[in-house]
C-alpha cells in the first residue's frame, strides 16, 4: 500500500526539482491539519489480508500444479506440473512482497514512535512471514538495504539465506519476550485474531517453529535444540493449542475482506484434480473430498447423460492426448472460494506434525503417533469436518491412514494439513522429498522438481552489480539451484 504521504511527498521532490524550489522539504510536506504519522493499526489489517489473499492465489497459481493437487485441463504445452516454470514465474512474489515488507516497516516504525510493545510484536511477525515467503522462494534477497529507496538507496546489497534466518528467527524470538497482556491494542480491531494478544504470540512462536525446522539440516543455527526447548517451555513459549489458535483469516465477503477471485468458475476453469491428490483421499475414505474436490462424471452410453462416477483425477504430467480419459475428472471445489470462506497462513495442525517429525526423530521426548493422530483430527475439523471415529482403525483404511512409524506417513499427511496454505507443500517437499510424487512421463527439466524461482529481469538489468553478487554467491541463478536450506 502505498501512502498518501509518500505520494505527496515524491510530488513535492519532482515540483522542487523542476521550478529549482529552496524551502525546506519536510515543511512542505506537513500539512499543519492532519496528523503527518499513521498510527500501527491503520497498516495492519490492509497487510494482513492482501498478503492472505495473495497467498491464496500463489497456491491456486503454482503450488496446486507443482504439488500436484491439481493441472490444467484440457491439457496444455509445458506447464508447471510438467515442471517447466517460465523465467518470470516468481515476478508477482518478489514485487509483492516487497511491496508489503515496506509496508510492515512502516507499521513497525508507527509503533516503535508509540513505543507500543504488542504492535511491535506483530510487526516483527509479519516481518519474518513475509521475509521467509521470500527467502524459500528466491534464495538471497535484499534485507538490510531493502526497501529504501526514500533514503536514496535504488541498488540494494542482497543478504544471504543465512543472513535472512539469522534475523527473522531472532525477530520472533524478541517478539515473544514483548507482548504485554495487561495492554490492550487500541488502534482498531484486526481482522486475524480480533486484539487477542496471546494469539498473536502463539502465532509468533508457532511460526517459529515452522521456520527452525526448515532450517534444522543446518547446524549453524543449533534449530533442533532451540525447538525442543520452545516445546518444552510453553509457559514462556506458547504455541497453537488447537484450531481456535490458528492463524486463518476468516473472509466474509463483507468489503473489503472479499474473496480474491471475482468470478468463482475462474478457480475451476481448465483445470482437473490430480490423481495423486485424490486417489490418497480415496484410500483415506477422507471426510474433506466434498469440500476439496468434484465428483467425475462420465456419459452413460444409453442414456446420453452425465452420471457421477466418484472421486477420480487424471495423472499430472501425462502424455498423449486428452481423448485418452473417457470421463470428466473430478475438479476443484468453487465452494474454496465463495465466501464465506477461508484464507489459511498457519494451523494448528501444522504445529502437530512438527511435533510428531521431532518426536519420530528424537528431537524431543514425546509420542510420535499421538501428535501425529493428533494433526490428522485437526486438519479434517479445520475444514468443518467431524473427525471419523474408525479413521486409523476402519480395516480399509488403515493400511493407509494409521501411522507406521515412518516420515512418509507424517509428511504425507502433513501434505493435506497444507493443502491452499501458500507455497508450503513446496517448501517442504524441497525440505524432506516427501510426500513421494509419482513422475508423469512427460515432466521437463529432466524430471527435477523445481527448488527456486529465478531472480525477476528487472533485478538483473537495474541491480546489476549486486545481483551478480547474489548469483555468485547462490553458485546460479536457475530453478535447480538449492537455496541454503537445501544444501
Amino acid at each position: 500500500m502505498t501512502t498518501i504521504k509518500t505520494i505527496t511527498a515524491t510530488f513535492l521532490m519532482l515540483c522542487c526539482i523542476n521550478i529549482s524550489c529552496t524551502k525546506n522539504f519536510e515543511e512542505l510536506n506537513t500539512d499543519p491539519n492532519r496528523l503527518d504519522r499513521v498510527s500501527p493499526g491503520t497498516l495492519l489489517n490492509p497487510i494482513i489480508y492482501s498478503m492472505a489473499a495473495f497467498n491464496m492465489q500463489r497456491a491456486d497459481g503454482f503450488t496446486f500444479d507443482i504439488m500436484q493437487n491439481a493441472l490444467p485441463f484440457p491439457s496444455v504445452a509445458g506447464g508447471i506440473h510438467r515442471y517447466d516454470v517460465s523465467e518470470s514465474a516468481g515476478n508477482s512474489t518478489w514485487n509483492t512482497y516487497y511491496k508489503w515488507i515496506k509496508n510492515i516497516q512502516e507499521m513497525k516504525g508507527a509503533a516503535d514512535a508509540i513505543e507500543d510493545p504488542n504492535y511491535q510484536a506483530v510487526a516483527l511477525i509479519l516481518n519474518a512471514w513475509a521475509y521467509a515467503q521470500l527467502t524459500d522462494c528466491f534464495g538471497d534477497v535484499p534485507m538490510d538495504e531493502a526497501s529504501k529507496g526514500d533514503e536514496g538507496i535504488l541498488r540494494p546489497a542482497f543478504n544471504t539465506q543465512q543472513q535472512i534466518y539469522t534475523k527473522i528467527l531472532a525477530d520472533l524470538e524478541t517478539a515473544n519476550s514483548l507482548f504485554d497482556v495487561s495492554r490492550t491494542m487500541i488502534y482498531g480491531t484486526d481482522i486475524l485474531f480480533a486484539n487477542n494478544i496471546p494469539k498473536w504470540q502463539k502465532f509468533g512462536n508457532s511460526l517459529y517453529l515452522r521456520l527452525l525446522l526448515r532450517v534444522s539440516k543446518r547446524t549453524e543455527l543449533n534449530a533442533n535444540a532451540k525447538m525442543a526447548e520452545i516445546i518444552n517451555n510453553p509457559t514462556k513459549y506458547p504455541v497453537f493449542a488447537s484450531n481456535t489458535d490458528a492463524a486463518v483469516l476468516q473472509m466474509t465477503g463483507v468489503e473489503p475482506n472479499v474473496s480474491p477471485w471475482g468470478r468463482a468458475i475462474d478457480f475451476t476453469n481448465a483445470r482437473a484434480a490430480a490423481s495423486f491428490f485424490v486417489d490418497n483421499l480415496n484410500s483415506f475414505n477422507d471426510p474433506r473430498r466434498p469440500k476439496f474436490i468434484t465428483e467425475a462424471t462420465r456419459v452413460d452410453p444409453t442414456t446420453k447423460k452425465a452420471v457421477a462416477i466418484g472421486y477420480t483425477g487424471i495423472p499430472s504430467a501425462y502424455s498423449g492426448g486428452d481423448t485418452q480419459f473417457d470421463y470428466t475428472p473430478s475438479n476443484m471445489s468453487q465452494a474454496l472460494v465463495i465466501v464465506p470462506m477461508v484464507s489459511v497462513l498457519m494451523t494448528y495442525a501444522e504445529v502437530q506434525f512438527i511435533k510428531a517429525e521431532l518426536a519420530f526423530k528424537g528431537v524431543i521426548t514425546a509420542d510420535a503417533k499421538t501428535s501425529y493422530e493428533t494433526g490428522v483430527k485437526a486438519a479434517i475439523e479445520q475444514w468443518g469436518y467431524t473427525m471419523p471415529a474408525d479413521y486409523f482403525t476402519n480395516a480399509t483404511t488403515t493400511a493407509y491412514t494409521a501411522y507406521d512409524g515412518t516420515l512418509n506417513r507424517i509428511m504425507l499427511q502433513k501434505y493435506y494439513a497444507l493443502f491452499f496454505n501458500d507455497y508450503q507443500q513446496w517448501f517442504e517437499y524441497r525440505r524432506t522429498g516427501l510426500p513421494i510424487l509419482p513422475k508423469g512421463a512427460s515432466l521437463m527439466n529432466n524430471g527435477i522438481m523445481p527448488v527456486r524461482f529465478k531472480y525477476p529481469t528487472t533485478v538483473a538489468s537495474t541491480n546489476t552489480d549486486n545481483y551478480k553478487l547474489a548469483v555468485q554467491s547462490m553458485g546460479g541463478d536457475d530453478i535447480n539451484t538449492k537455496v541454503w536450506w537445501e544444501k
